[in-house]
């Protein structure tokens, strides 16, 4: 089993590093797919817009409810979090290199969410890279048996761990 996560300290650190990864993979040739978050440019700060980018060209989707201009809270659109995995699915039949996921959160907790598509690109020995919480990683660590390498929060780290575990398992035969 392929498979690692990180965690960050900071609110956002873990989208940016994983988006920053996922770009630094596609510029050396590598075949992501899955999904990171980004930050809308129209936010205004706010912290209840979680747009998503499907990897590796797929469409920006807001997976947070629009609860109003005076929300001091978010609440996930599990509908279009549904279209997200269904985007992300139809690009892991692409024969990609590895499976990023930002984030293994409640949904996938309670297992939903990306869960089922991180065990299949797993049974397709595609290796997959996930940002975990504090507050998930004991049901992160129980979905991979304890399998799961646990990575820095450092973009070099976690490209390092993905270039090795993309390399072609016979590469050294």
């Amino acid at each position: 089993m392929r498979i690692a996560y990180t965690k960050a300290e900071e609110r956002g650190d873990m989208d940016r590093l994983l988006a920053g990864v996922a770009e630094d993979l596609a510029a050396r040739g590598l075949r992501c797919c899955g999904i990171v978050q980004i930050n809308s440019p129209d936010c205004d700060n706010r912290t209840c817009d979680m747009d998503v980018q499907v990897l590796p060209d797929g469409p920006r989707i807001r997976i947070s409810q629009s609860l109003g201009p005076e929300a001091r809270g978010c609440r996930l659109d599990v509908g279009a979090l549904e279209t997200a995995v269904g985007e992300c699915e139809r690009r892991l039949d692409d024969k990609v290199d590895v499976l990023i996921v930002n984030k293994f959160g409640k949904r996938e907790a309670e297992g939903g969410g990306f869960r089922a598509l991180i065990a299949e690109a797993l049974s397709l020995d595609v290796p997959v890279v996930v940002g975990v919480n504090g507050l998930n990683e004991t049901a992160f660590l129980d979905f991979t048996a304890g399998a799961a390498v646990a990575l820095p929060p450092r973009a070099g780290a976690v490209l390092d761990w993905v270039i090795s575990a993309a390399a072609p398992l016979d590469a050294t035969a």
